[in-house]
């Protein structure tokens, strides 16, 4: 087990692109029962010691992008996204113009750095159908064009519908990022043809050919993320041998030690781990460039340092 130093931390620095903190699991409290005490600034000092010096959380539906707001006001380096995943676009039902409208309000609030998360799942038809799914996508597009904001991006099962929208409407939006790509080779270079971002986590580094795809990536368009509670780089990962720093975890909670099968923060630097070794680059230098990928677009008008 490497050993976490402050001096650690000083050799690189993280942006997470997309953290879901407003999962209650954070807090200690799974499936409606708490299991353990709120452990969540624990949580959020493990990923400091490693680097992490902003998170953007995620928006998934207008009750995230709300508790994301509460939690950006406790937290300096935090930001938050806006938007309506995929499979909860149901609820733009019964007033989708209401519904939009209160997501545009929240884009008021300066911590917002980006439109999503939003786009299309087609694995997942039981939480909501295409139809539904199609329409609500091209209506927050709305909201990136007016904002001027980046995308925060979702595509799964669903490349040729997703491509088709985005070219329809990629001259209309300022940027965004596809995150937690799990695609093809030949599916990276189309969204690199137009223009946009892609954001790799433990996901992203499930198989041979997962990895693959992700070495065609050029540095200068990857980003990171953990997807937190989810996407852990696990044992059974193609990546996963390629891992370096690990954290005391157990599967029952206790002080100071990672919950087995909850992904954190701070793991954010075994994903940086996988890909530097794949592709056979510097990790500090990769983490620069990447910290300044996100930089460029989510906070071109910040400072570099909170």
């Amino acid at each position: 087990m490497r050993l976490i130093t402050h001096l650690c931390r000083a050799a690189m620095k993280f942006i997470d692109i997309g953290a879901n903190l407003t999962d209650p699991v954070f807090t200690g409290c799974y499936r409606g029962k708490q299991k353990h005490e709120n452990d969540f600034a624990d949580m959020l000092q493990r990923a400091r010691d490693v680097g992490m010096e902003k998170v953007i959380v995620t928006g998934g539906c207008l009750k995230d992008c709300k508790e994301a707001e509460v939690l950006c006001e406790e937290n300096q380096d935090f930001y938050f996204t806006v938007g309506c995943h995929p499979t909860r676009c149901n609820e733009f039902n019964p007033d989708p113009d209401k519904y939009l409208n209160d997501l545009m309000q929240m884009t008021s609030n300066k911590r917002v750095v980006a439109i999503g998360e939003c786009g299309l799942d087609y694995d997942r038809f039981q939480f909501c159908d295409k139809e539904t799914q199609l329409k609500y996508f091209e209506l927050q597009l709305q909201l990136a064009k007016k904002t001027k904001l980046p995308m925060f991006l979702h595509c799964r099962s669903a490349f040729e519908d997703f491509v088709t929208i985005m070219k329809q409407h990629r001259n209309e939006i300022s940027g965004g990022v596809v995150h937690s790509f799990t695609g093809t080779v030949e599916e990276a270079k189309v969204i690199l043809d137009l223009d946009l971002y892609i954001g790799i986590n433990g996901c992203s580094l499930k198989t041979k050919e997962n990895i693959e795809a992700m070495k065609t990536i050029p540095s200068e368009k990857l980003m990171l993320e953990t997807d937190c509670p989810w996407c852990d780089i696990r044992p059974t990962h193609a990546g996963h041998h390629n891992v370096e720093t690990k954290f005391e975890t157990k599967r029952n909670w206790a002080k100071d030690c990672c919950v087995k099968g909850r992904n954190e923060l701070c793991n954010i630097v075994q994903v940086l781990e996988v890909i530097s070794k794949e592709r056979g680059e510097d990790k500090e230098k990769l983490a620069d460039l990447i910290y300044e990928n996100t930089q460029k677009m989510f906070f071109p008008d910040k400072d570099s340092v909170v």
